[in-house]
């Protein structure tokens, strides 16, 4: 994560008075992000560091929308009842527009999200319509902003959503290697000056359907926003596989969806399903492997969990199993696989 990041938490609580040495301490973060002169100033921090500051930064200032809403006055709970309102919905599209009508009915117009589909591209942004634009760059909080709602939509479906672009109402940062990052972020072209602040995917991917449920939920507001700092970027190619590993999902301590539900939610039959993922390389068996051994890899990133906690995550009751399992599909043991992660990120 970019230090930045940390300094608009940091700012954030000193605005409101509060001391921020106490505040990195308990992230661990060893430097200050404030002071330019720090050894650490343009460093970045782990994702872990990020969520333990901004879990206490939100407490402080009681907002759980972990900057979804550019600063707006949201209610505290307002964030966790929107997930909740739409967690049990059929797919992404419905969730977006159950969504859309949370915001519409309780803020105002510079608090309310918005979906707009043309031809084959939905659009998803928020805020008012900018009129008379002032020359005001983008800044942390408007990059930010849309960074956690596309992938706050990636994890409702369990998979990477490829953006075609990305717009901005603010004017293009000052550096060419700022502007760079900006689109290596969204992996997209970026456009600036524009009406709102807005992305644009492929429609294909609003039939996707939620892979997630209120028990998975209630784990993700436990520990957001690390799960979305964490998320891989992996292309989608918008293949049957990638249609059925986001079903799949990643958390797998109450059993795998069946073959039967797959087919269901697919309209597919079961004798098609196979000849389709044979054509396109592979087994329902060996896709519920690769997802489980891909979520057990990220899960061992956290180090808050045991290893013991990632295989009960991985829906294995014997730990003992998990460990044999982990070693067939990467060739190390789930220790030996986390002492190199940590060593590769010193």
């Amino acid at each position: 994560m970019p230090t930045k990041f940390a300094r608009s938490l940091l700012n954030l609580a000193a605005e409101r008075g509060y001391d921020h040495s106490g505040l990195l301490t308990v992230a661990g973060i060893g430097f200050n992000p404030l002071n330019s002169r720090s050894a650490g100033y343009q460093a970045n921090i782990s994702a872990m560091q990020y969520t333990k500051l901004y879990q206490q930064v939100m407490s402080l200032l009681q907002d759980e929308a972990f900057g979804l809403m550019l600063g707006q006055s949201v209610t505290p709970g307002a964030f966790r009842m929107m997930c909740y309102c739409i967690i049990g919905c059929e797919n992404l599209e419905k969730a977006i527009k159950r969504a859309c009508e949370f915001f519409r009915t309780f803020y105002d117009a510079d608090a309310q999200i918005y979906l707009d589909t043309r031809k084959d591209s939905a659009i998803v942004g928020y805020g008012s319509i900018k009129k008379g634009f002032a020359g005001d760059k983008v800044d942390m909080a408007d990059l930010y902003g849309l960074s956690i709602w596309h992938r706050f939509f990636c994890w409702l479906v369990g998979s990477n959503i490829e953006l075609k672009e990305v717009r901005f109402a603010g004017q293009s940062p000052s550096g060419k290697t700022r502007v760079e990052k900006y689109q290596q972020l969204f992996s997209c072209p970026v456009y600036y000056g524009q009406l709102r602040d807005e992305f644009v995917f492929d429609t294909r991917y609003l039939s996707y359907p939620l892979v997630h449920n209120e028990r998975t939920l209630k784990e993700f507001l436990r520990t957001a926003p690390y799960p979305l700092m964490v998320m891989s970027g992996a292309r989608d190619d918008g293949s049957l596989v990638a249609r059925v590993r986001a079903m799949i999902g990643h958390d797998f301590s109450q059993g795998f969806p069946s073959f039967e539900r797959i087919t269901d939610a697919l309209n597919m039959s079961a004798p098609t399903l196979r000849r389709r993922l044979k054509k396109e390389g592979t087994t329902f068996q060996q896709l519920k492997d690769e997802c489980r051994r891909d979520a057990a890899m990220a899960y061992l990133g956290n180090s808050e969990l045991s290893i013991n906690a990632v295989a009960a995550l991985m829906g294995f009751t014997d730990p003992s199993a998990f460990h044999r399992c982990f070693k067939k599909w990467t060739g190390t043991t789930p220790g030996e696989y986390r002492q190199q992660e940590r060593e590769n990120n010193r």
